[in-house]
């Protein structure tokens, strides 16, 4: 079976009262859907930095969060990971101000999932940024994961 990674903001997607914004309502629909399918096909795995992530904030919606991930596999953080995600900030693959989200990324990688899912567009699944991002993964002699969402990675076998 197929592995993803899950960042936080799929997690955020799940749990929580739909936005008021339409295009956001929509996002999240569609991505609790997804959730809905998605063991059948993947194994979801999180890591400490998503729980602690997740446990931030309103103390009621963080608990909601928590309860959303708390059967998942956790990935362990190791030095690894650290190195990698060091490497995607001096090779300014993640801004130096997004340390988290390069520690994603090299998680992702370290642990050779197939797949990291994310709504952040701004440093993770970003089209500019990706190759680049993938080249440092690669150089550090790594596959990249495949970065996307869960509207990107279709799940619905039914259109066979």
């Amino acid at each position: 079976m197929e592995i993803a990674y899950v960042e936080t903001t799929i997690v955020g997607h799940v749990a929580g009262r739909l936005l008021k914004d339409p295009a956001a309502a929509a996002q999240q629909q569609l991505t609790r859907d997804w959730w809905a399918i998605a063991p059948s096909h993947l194994e979801l795995v999180v890591s400490q930095l998503v729980f602690d992530e997740c446990g931030g904030g309103d103390p009621s919606a963080a608990q909601e969060r928590l309860d959303v991930i708390a059967n998942h596999r956790m990935l362990a953080i190791t030095q690894e990971c650290r190195e990698l995600a060091a490497n995607l900030i001096s090779a300014k693959a993640v801004p130096a101000s997004e340390p988290r989200d390069a520690l994603h990324i090299a998680i992702a990688a370290v642990h050779r999932v197939n797949y990291l899912l994310t709504w952040n567009f701004k440093h993770i699944a970003n089209a500019v940024m990706r190759h680049h991002i993938e080249f440092v993964i690669r150089e550090a002699g790594f596959d990249p994961p495949v970065i996307c969402t869960p509207q990107e990675l279709s799940l619905d076998d039914t259109d066979d």
